[in-house]
């Protein structure tokens, strides 16, 4: 928890209001609980009551000063405003940026590059009507835009599951000379505009129906997969009203599966197998996505009411970026599950962290002390 800039969760919870009528259980104490309970996969509020209420007085010195009752942090999470967490976990991000910059990400890229996708949680439609998707069906959509450098997301939008991906361009203010890779769901060519007025890039996979007129060719290598680079314009007329400059489009058989894709660009300066290797990257925010699901807990939820729902997914997202500022800072090798998986049984021992995250030595020690007697020895 010293990872956490508590002056700044301060300001948020100030923001609004967070603490206006204390109740002996603080919008700190219910974000407390609720990362107990991500890093330990609690199943329910009694769940988070009962272990909590087990570790007695280690609960003051973690920072807790309320009572931890099952009833309490159910009101905490129906009436403590959601956006106290989501702002926070901006911090977070916002710090867990700069670590990150110089990693990897697997394309010859000295631009930012994002991968916008949203992915769909299944709620039940009589527990939580507010979130109706179909007939019989409830879920919310979680609209995300992942750093690839360090997969740490920058942008995050929860919304009904009624609400289509292509909406969320209007939420993103784009970044001039970054790259964002999105697939076809993104196809809206008065919103791409904007990254091109924004002197943004972006590599969408194209829909078959976009009526295209080619301009120019130019040559390829068709041993790396790529079978076309054109140079091409919109024809129908509200497309080509909506987007009127030239677009680029890549033609890319996958040698693997045999299967073609075909991308839009605004970029004419990559070459065409570096185009590819973009959209190939987008696949990040799909494990991150999956990642999520498998190790937080975003697809059952302590509460019914959609600021609860907001609340705990907000929680996850920061308690994800947190371990992400952990790795770094700390400079462990760990991967994010494995940190998470020792997180989950060593939370509460009285151990340095860094001694609990990095592996010991202390068995091959014990084996070679000469000072170890021998049981068995005759």
């Amino acid at each position: 928890m010293r990872f956490l800039p508590d002056r700044e969760f301060r300001r948020c919870v100030a923001r609004y209001g967070g603490d206006a009528r204390p109740r002996g259980f603080s919008c700190w104490d219910q974000y407390l609980s609720m990362a107990f309970a991500q890093l330990t996969y609690r199943d329910g509020l009694r769940d988070i009551e009962a272990c909590l209420r087990s570790l007695g007085g280690k609960l003051y010195h973690m920072g807790f000063r309320g009572r931890v009752a099952r009833s309490t942090l159910a009101d905490a999470n129906n009436a403590h405003d959601w956006r106290i967490f989501a702002d926070f976990a901006q911090v977070l991000i916002r710090i867990a940026r700069p670590l990150y910059a110089s990693d990897p990400i697997g394309v010859d890229l000295d631009q930012s590059l994002y991968a916008l996708d949203s992915t769909t949680i299944d709620l039940c439609l009589s527990l939580f009507p507010w979130a109706k998707f179909r007939k019989h069906k409830a879920a919310v959509k979680m609209h995300t835009l992942l750093d690839l450098h360090g997969n740490i997301p920058t942008f995050i939008s929860i919304t009904d599951g009624k609400v289509h991906d292509v909406n969320i361009l209007d939420e993103i203010l784009p970044e001039a000379g970054a790259f964002y890779v999105m697939d076809r769901a993104y196809v809206d060519f008065e919103r791409l505009y904007v990254f091109t007025l924004s002197a943004a890039f972006f590599v969408v996979r194209t829909k078959s129906n976009v009526v295209l007129q080619r301009r120019y060719s130019r040559p390829v290598d068709k041993n790396t997969g790529v079978r076309s680079d054109h140079t091409v314009i919109l024809t129908a007329i509200d497309s080509a009203k909506a987007y009127p400059d030239p677009l680029r489009r890549v033609s890319y058989l996958d040698l693997e599966t045999k299967k073609r894709f075909q991308f839009l660009t605004n970029n004419f300066t990559l070459p065409a197998l570096t185009i590819t290797q973009i959209y190939k990257a987008r696949w990040q925010v799909e494990l991150f996505f999956k990642w999520i699901k498998q190790h937080l807990r975003i697809k059952t939820f302590y509460g019914t009411s959609e600021n609860a729902v907001k609340t705990q997914i907000w929680i996850a997202v920061s308690v994800y970026v947190l371990v992400a500022i952990v790795r770094k800072r700390l400079g462990l090798e760990l991967s994010l599950y494995q940190i998470l998986q020792i997180l989950s049984v060593t939370l509460f021992e009285k151990t340095p962290i860094l001694q609990a995250l990095q592996p010991s030595d202390s068995q091959e020690n014990m084996l070679d002390s000469a000072n170890q007697l021998n049981l068995f020895e005759l």
